[in-house]
């Protein structure tokens, strides 16, 4: 009878497993513990089992208020280390002790989420009417923030020149700044060491293209005064710095939310999402960067993209400790601030890798319908750390150990050294093989090994991570420049040329990556992509190589040059007053030597 007692005592108490309750030396947690035994020795059967769940609500009350809920892994941790208690630990706890399963052992399903998203996914556009590469290209970069960008350049240019800088300036309009775009993506195009080097017409790569949209002066100073805030509201949130009102994003805020908002609303992505983080270089205050080297500083972005085709859904930028409101840790932070149920919906799987992955992030996602599946690093808190039925370096390639807690599985897989996934998504093993390339006798030969379910999907889903990164980098439109926001807004010009890409080959599919930006080019500056701009021969003359001097005596001399053409076919430094108008070369032209005649024979 007494045996009896004991079983059921101990099955009504594996019921509670799933909570742990440290040791504590107040009076009040060995009152309960002595409630417990005294149950276990002297109640019958049914007495038993009605006086623990009396008990049970007040143990778990106590709990909840001194600490939270812990993770079924670092319970039994827990226990394991208490085992020396001996006498004062009960025997259900005793008996439980955590190990990993094998390949072999099955993993049950987890449950399904559906998926339910918000709209339809793709992009939210009718392939029936006609875009554009410039029209895709406006949503996100519309004439109205256009047009406040000029209001603010203007604004900043004026400020510079009250402050003594010496260079002439005309105000900057609509279809200036769209020019000025269409230049950037131009040299992100046709890579020069300089940006001089794109108006240089006296050498073998000269390019006459950027000339015909603006001079290089015109686009020089567009670039130092480029400014996506008002200068007066800057002062204003200048003023603001050390307090909770200061923005520290505030002079890049206007343009941000028109591409944020642009990235969510024309596109709906599939199921599987990626996060990925990404570096911009730039020369900044560092309280707003998170990764430096000695040389320059960087800007951290947070994105979600689409693993499909490597659309950026939407992105945040990391300015701090106080980047978010919550303490969960920044991983954790960074990943909920792009995940929005009524935006997007429900039932979709979102794949990181080990900087997110932590076990509470994985189980509130899977709260709130997102499943999850990522790397993770060992030592992080509330993974696993039993060495029970572990890998081990002798371990075999292809061997698969796992364990489950509820809707999460972590799993370990030999390669050729050991991956850790945990998953939200998936089983831990359903069948599913790998070829791999292994040296055997000198010779290299393909085997099949296991390979577990999450890793598998993790390798096929993450790579929108790569493959957004890729499409960001063929025309990366990047630029030294000693201003942050200036770096953030070209960043800028890259997601809406990446993602109008992505939206035109979603909606028809018959133009290359460069074939997109050649069209965006020529309708950004205004020219036709089909042919080329050719110079007219009217516009070859001769002009004088520099103003003309009132100063008689100088006539002769000013603004003479070195011929090109004697140069370069005679070896000879002749100096000569004149220069084609087109061309912008200086050549000779005597009644004894016309290399102007000459060098235009070789056009």
């Amino acid at each position: 009878m007494e045996n009896t007692r004991e079983g059921a005592l101990q099955t009504s108490m594996d019921s509670e497993e799933e909570f742990s309750f440290s040791s504590s030396s107040s009076s009040e947690d060995e009152h309960l513990e002595d409630e417990r035994l005294y149950f276990k020795k002297r109640f019958h059967l049914k007495e038993a089992i009605v006086c623990i769940e009396n008990v049970a609500p007040l143990l778990a009350s106590h709990t909840s208020a001194a600490r939270k809920r812990r993770s079924v892994f670092s319970a039994v941790e827990n226990l394991n280390e208490g085992e020396n208690d001996g006498d004062q630990m009960p025997v259900a706890k005793k008996a439980k002790t955590l190990s990993w399963k094998a390949e072999t052992d099955v993993d049950r399903v987890p449950q399904t989420l559906r998926f339910l998203p918000a709209r339809e996914p793709g992009p939210q556009l009718s392939p029936a009417d006609s875009h554009s590469p410039m029209s895709l290209f406006k949503l996100f970069f519309t004439e109205s923030a256009v047009e406040n960008l000029c209001h603010n350049t203007n604004a900043q240019a004026a400020r510079a020149i009250a402050k003594g800088c010496k260079y002439k300036w005309t105000d900057v309009s609509v279809d200036d700044m769209y020019r000025y775009i269409g230049l950037i993506f131009y040299m992100a195009t046709v890579k020069m060491s300089s940006i001089t080097d794109y108006w240089r017409q006296d050498n073998l790569f000269s390019l006459p293209f950027p000339a015909t949209v603006m001079s290089r002066d015109r686009y020089r100073t567009i670039s130092w005064n480029v400014h996506l805030s008002h200068p007066d509201a800057d002062k204003e949130n200048d003023r603001k710095r050390g307090t909770a009102e200061h923005d520290r994003l505030f002079r890049i805020k206007p343009l941000m939310d028109t591409v944020r908002l642009a990235c969510k609303s024309f596109y709906h992505p599939r199921r599987n999402l990626a996060v990925n983080e990404r570096l911009v270089a730039c020369r900044t205050n560092r309280e707003m960067t998170r990764f430096t080297t000695v040389k320059q500083t960087k800007f951290k972005f947070f994105e979600l993209s689409d693993s499909s085709n490597g659309y950026t859904v939407d992105f945040s930028v990391y300015t701090g400790k106080n980047s978010f409101p919550t303490d969960r840790g920044l991983s954790y932070d960074a990943v909920m601030s792009l995940l929005d149920n009524k935006g997007l919906g429900s039932g979709y799987h979102v794949y990181m890798d080990d900087f997110y992955t932590s076990p509470k992030l994985l189980t509130d996602l899977f709260t709130m319908k997102f499943g999850a599946c990522g790397t993770y690093r060992d030592h992080r808190k509330d993974f696993p750390k039993t060495t029970a039925n572990s890998l081990t370096r002798n371990s075999s390639r292809g061997s698969i150990r796992w364990i489950r807690d509820g809707p999460l599985v972590c799993v370990k897989w030999m390669d050729t050294q050991v991956v850790s996934v945990c998953s939200t998504i998936h089983a831990a093993y359903t069948g599913e093989r790998v070829q791999k390339r292994v040296k055997e006798q000198d010779t290299w030969k393909t085997k099949s090994f296991p390979c577990p379910a999450p890793v598998t999907a993790y390798n096929q889903h993450i790579g929108g991570v790569d493959l957004s990164d890729q499409l960001l980098q063929y025309y990366a439109a990047q630029h030294k420049t000693m201003k942050w926001y200036r770096k953030i807004f070209l960043h800028f010009l890259d997601i809406a040329a990446t993602n109008a890409f992505i939206l035109h080959k979603e909606l028809y599919g018959n133009m290359s990556h460069s074939q997109f930006m050649e069209e965006l080019i020529a309708e950004l500056c205004g020219v036709s992509q089909k042919a080329a701009p050719k110079q007219t021969s009217t516009d070859h003359v001769p002009v004088p190589g520099a103003e003309l001097t009132s100063d008689v005596r100088r006539i002769a001399t000013v603004g003479r040059r070195i011929c090109v053409h004697c140069k370069a076919v005679r070896g000879k430094k002749q100096q000569t007053p004149w220069k084609c108008q087109a061309c912008n070369v200086h050549l000779c032209l005597q009644l004894n030597r016309n290399c102007f005649e000459e060098w235009h024979k070789s056009l």
